[in-house]
């Protein structure tokens, strides 16, 4: 796992409640060597899940400009790596017309991202994939906040130290090959717990609206465990003994 210690990560992500639909996106931004942490988020009343994927990249890009630490963007949106490492390039020699002759949906925000993109440096800026909901910590965290915008919710962002953040193992990143065998079991079936660590104390449940119900509003971390021994490993990870 890398540590990321003189680098700014950023999380990122979108949702929309049907597509297109009401949206919302959310980012966090870490930079562990001035012990920071800002979440950004925002909605749109009409919108579709891409659009919202790349805001929460442009959005966080963007605040970063300033920044000349190393970038490194965590996202579980293939549309939006390929985007801007790929096709962006191309859309942007061909006037921003598809292979097809059409034009590039969502050409504002990609123009944005190219921009920011040669702005800040394209060497400076690395994008990594994720597997959503397979509980990477910065992805569950941005995926609550994606959703909860577009719900209409009250989500409180945070700002300030990252030693003060309520999710610790923010930066806990699996490997690839761990992220697949999760979502592997995601996709086999249901979970075998949820588990949340409120005030140094570990609560099970066994489905996710009574878990989300419980940690909404509070200081906690919670995941999705696969199985027996994937719940120990979360446990252990958190640094708690029961």
């Amino acid at each position: 796992m890398k540590k990321h210690e003189n680098d700014l990560v950023v999380f990122a992500d979108g949702s929309s409640l049907g597509n297109p639909g009401v949206g919302g996106w959310g980012a966090i931004l870490i930079y562990q060597k001035l012990d920071e942490v800002i979440e950004l988020g925002g909605n749109k009343a009409h919108t579709t899940n891409n659009e919202m994927e790349l805001t929460a990249v442009v959005s966080a890009l963007g605040y970063a400009l300033n920044s000349n630490a190393p970038l490194h963007i965590y996202t579980d949106s293939r549309y939006t790596i390929q985007g801007a490492t790929e096709w962006i390039y191309r859309w942007s020699r061909n006037g921003w017309k598809t292979s097809e002759k059409e034009d590039v949906k969502n050409k504002a925000l990609w123009q944005s991202l190219l921009e920011l993109i040669e702005t800040r440096g394209k060497n400076t800026i690395h994008f990594h994939h994720v597997h959503g909901h397979v509980g990477v910590p910065g992805n569950e965290r941005v995926d609550d906040i994606a959703r909860g915008l577009a719900e209409g919710s009250k989500v409180n962002l945070y700002r300030g130290k990252l030693s003060q953040y309520g999710i610790h193992d923010i930066l806990t990143i699996p490997k690839d090959a761990e992220q697949k065998e999760l979502y592997k079991g995601r996709k086999a079936g249901t979970a075998y717990s949820y588990i949340a660590l409120i005030d140094g104390k570990v609560e099970r449940f066994s489905n996710w609206a009574d878990c989300e119900a419980r940690v909404t509003g509070r200081s906690a971390k919670f995941r999705k465990a696969l199985s027996l021994e994937h719940e120990k490993e979360i446990i252990k990870d958190w640094g708690v003994t029961e």
